[in-house]
């Protein structure tokens, strides 16, 4: 029996979109997809004032950057320095937080009740509640937050005997 030798071109598998690609078929598809979705709502939202959007967006890049981004990176740098050497109650903090300024930061207007009367004629509802339905919220998530820490550090304090140490030992 005889082992030839196999030409590199003989050994390369044929074209597979996931060696191209890095990623399935179904994943190509998706991203597609979403691309599709995102053009379609950027031109139906250009559809009307074009330029007073275009302001808007660049408006809040240039706010988020020179305005926001350093105001809670020292917020956070501030907080890992009160925590000291426990940098992983860091989290406990920061995801309540981000939680609750992302729906200050979707619900803006109807929480500072800066909407016109027709906003209460189209809903049915008056925009006073905005305001205490999101501090309701944003204390229900920190609650969770302090629960789920206090459940994590009775979980894993010292003192507490493992299930491997009740089992009895496996005859040998």
């Amino acid at each position: 029996m005889s082992t030839r030798a196999v030409p590199p071109a003989a050994r390369r598998p044929r074209f597979s979109p996931r060696r191209a690609y890095g990623e399935g078929p179904l994943h190509l598809l998706l991203l597609a997809a979403t691309f599709c979705l995102a053009g379609y709502a950027g031109v139906r939202l250009l559809d009307g004032d074009t330029v007073g959007v275009l302001l808007w967006f660049a408006g809040a890049a240039v706010l988020h950057d020179l305005v926001l981004l350093p105001v809670y990176a020292g917020a956070d740098r501030a907080l890992r320095a009160a925590l000291g050497p426990r940098p992983a109650l860091v989290n406990f903090v920061r995801v309540p937080v981000f939680l609750s300024g992302l729906l200050l930061l979707i619900w803006f207007p109807l929480i500072a009740r800066r909407t016109e009367r027709r906003y209460e004629a189209a809903a049915g509802t008056s925009p006073d509640v905005y305001f205490g339905n999101w501090l309701l919220i944003t204390g229900a998530l920190f609650a969770l937050s302090a629960l789920w820490l206090l459940f994590r550090a009775l979980r894993s304090r010292p003192g507490r005997r493992s299930e491997t140490k009740v089992r009895p030992s496996a005859p040998h």
